[in-house]
């Protein structure tokens, strides 16, 4: 049985997010939440909510997020 490459989307459907390529983000975090959760600033005018689980970041800390996950962060 040969392997299923899951369909590939040349566009974001429905709401766009910050990390829809395969690349990570550079984001500030503007306030930390409950549950390992974030809102981050991306420079486009709209915060958004992100996982902080994989890093040590507060606010005004800057994180690299891939696929909605802080995976990194960015020494200023």
């Amino acid at each position: 049985m040969e392997p299923v490459e899951p369909p590939v989307s040349a566009e974001c459907c429905g709401e766009v997010c910050i990390t829809c390529s395969d690349m990570a983000v550079a984001v500030t975090v503007v306030e930390v939440r409950p549950d390992a959760l974030a809102l981050v600033d991306p420079g486009n005018g709209h915060l958004e909510e992100i996982s902080i689980a994989l890093v040590d970041a507060g606010v005004g800390d800057v994180v690299l997020v891939h696929a909605g996950e802080a995976i990194g962060t960015v020494a200023t």
